[in-house]
């Protein structure tokens, strides 16, 4: 029996057909049309429909370039199911190089939306009634907020033994963090709609980060193996086990200055250990910025210029440290760039 087409948007996709698709989304002030552009791989059998997105907040690019290779990955010409690709949700802000909605709303906190609210909720009511709700899992990919950077980490609510739990061990990032679910994000409306999802963050706000887009793509794939999307063993070797952090905190400027760091993304401290210090420009007033607890440096500012109460260095806790410390070390060794077949 033949598999029936794909409907997305008002568009039907053949059984071995991958098409683009740019779904209406509002218009500028010069009456100019903007779309959040879509693609899907429908494929010839029958399997899960994975919806892959990225620049939720506009200034988040290292998403968009892990999608664009993702679609040159010639595995997917052996697809099972459905692939919906979309690399720019947020098109507003991502044509204003900014985080958020021209209202100043961030569209993560905005789900499940509501077509007589505001911009943002607009906004995600669009992208859940479009494409969202015809996801069967979803992979939502971020990195870190402007002048801040994430180590590569799976950040997901996870139930032992749970199909969420599968994919975020599937994906081969360093870290998992077992996070509670934020109201109004889209990995929110997912989990309340029983669609396993997974974030994944990695790098910096606008820039390109090669060591955080590489793992991405490769962890897609992988997950995409997992879910039996896509057939035959991978040749390259199983990433090393991920850690769970059982939680998380941010070290704070302790006064107003200039930062100068100690430690590096992904290092181990302990605690009472000095991350780094802030001081004023003359030297005269300093103060440590001190790891509240044994940890792994998941997070932290790129930025030197701090004022009293910014977060600085974010602190993942682990029950078995040294573990985690192996997983991250393990997994800074594996990185290499992708096959040439991915651009």
């Amino acid at each position: 029996m033949a598999r029936a087409p794909f409907e997305l948007a008002g568009v039907r996709i053949a059984p071995g057909n991958r098409t683009q698709i740019d779904v209406p989304a509002a218009r500028l002030y010069t009456h100019a049309p903007l779309h959040i552009p879509l693609e899907v791989v429908h494929g010839r059998q029958a399997g899960p429909v994975l919806l892959v997105c990225g620049g939720i907040h506009g200034d988040e690019i290292n998403g968009v370039e892990i999608v664009r290779r993702l679609l040159r990955s010639k595995q997917l010409q052996r697809l099972r199911g459905t692939l919906i690709a979309a690399p720019i949700v947020n098109v507003f802000g991502f044509v204003q190089h900014s985080r958020y909605l021209p209202d100043r709303r961030d569209l993560n906190r905005c789900f499940p939306g509501s077509e007589s609210g505001s911009l943002g909720g607009r906004m995600a009511a669009l992208f859940r009634e479009e494409i969202v709700d015809h996801a069967s899992h979803i992979i939502d990919l971020h990195t870190g907020a402007i002048h801040r950077t994430n180590l590569p980490q799976i950040r997901a609510q996870l139930t032992p033994g749970g199909e969420t739990e599968s994919m975020a061990n599937a994906f081969g990032a360093p870290v998992i963090l077992n996070a509670e679910l934020r109201e109004g994000s889209l990995r929110h409306y997912a989990q309340s709609r029983g669609i396993p999802v997974l974030t994944y963050e990695a790098g910096e706000a606008l820039r390109f980060d090669e060591w955080a887009i590489a793992p991405g793509v490769r962890g897609v794939l992988r997950v995409m193996r997992r879910l039996g999307m896509l057939t035959g063993e991978h040749r390259r070797r199983s990433p090393p086990a991920a850690e769970v952090a059982n939680g998380s905190s941010w070290a704070r400027a302790p006064i107003d200055g200039i930062l100068r760091p100690k430690v590096r993304l992904g290092a181990r401290v302990a605690r009472g250990e000095v991350l780094g210090r802030v001081a004023d420009p003359f030297g005269n007033a300093e103060g440590e910025v001190k790891a509240m607890a044994d940890g792994i440096v998941i997070g932290m500012s790129r930025l030197p210029l701090a004022n009293e109460g910014e977060a600085l260095f974010h602190i993942a806790r682990f029950d078995a440290i040294e573990e985690a410390e192996s997983a991250i070390e393990d997994f800074q060794s594996s990185l290499e760039p992708p096959p040439d077949s991915l651009y």
